[in-house]
């Protein structure tokens, strides 16, 4: 659709149905440089926030932001400038001033998972949907979700 109707702006969020917002981002900047990319999503999470940047994301904001401040974002972000929630912005500006990586020890968070989270990660990583995963394993939605 982005290619079809050339928005000056996108909203995703992390999960989406169909296509995660991560995936549809990097979609959208690999394939337009004039569209931009405002993720709103409930998922607070640094790993999060880097990879949508990686993938070309403008800005970062959470579902619990004020009206106002959604509204200036997207025309922060449309006028082709970047903007975070201030928490995120908090984390990354405490990440960079102590040296600490932008990006997640992958080895880390691999060993930090239970067998049944790696399993669900190699299942979604197959591109199933948490209904296909929760089906698959036995499992309920939410489940999979957490």
């Amino acid at each position: 659709m982005v290619a079809e109707l050339a928005p000056d702006l996108v909203l995703t969020d992390i999960r989406m149905p169909d296509m995660d917002g991560l995936t549809a981002t990097r979609l959208i900047t690999r394939h337009s440089s004039r569209t931009k990319v405002l993720v709103l999503t409930t998922f607070d999470l640094d790993a999060c926030v880097y990879e949508a940047l990686r993938v070309g994301a403008s800005g970062f904001l959470l579902k619990d932001s004020e009206p106002d401040d959604l509204l200036s974002a997207i025309r922060v972000v449309a006028s082709g400038d970047g903007v975070f929630a201030p928490a995120v912005t908090r984390r990354l500006i405490a990440a960079f001033a102590h040296g600490a990586p932008v990006h997640a020890n992958v080895a880390e968070v691999l060993d930090s998972l239970t067998h049944r989270e790696r399993e669900i990660l190699v299942l979604v990583a197959t591109g199933l949907s948490d209904a296909e995963i929760g089906a698959r394993l036995e499992l309920a939605v939410g489940t999979v979700k957490t």
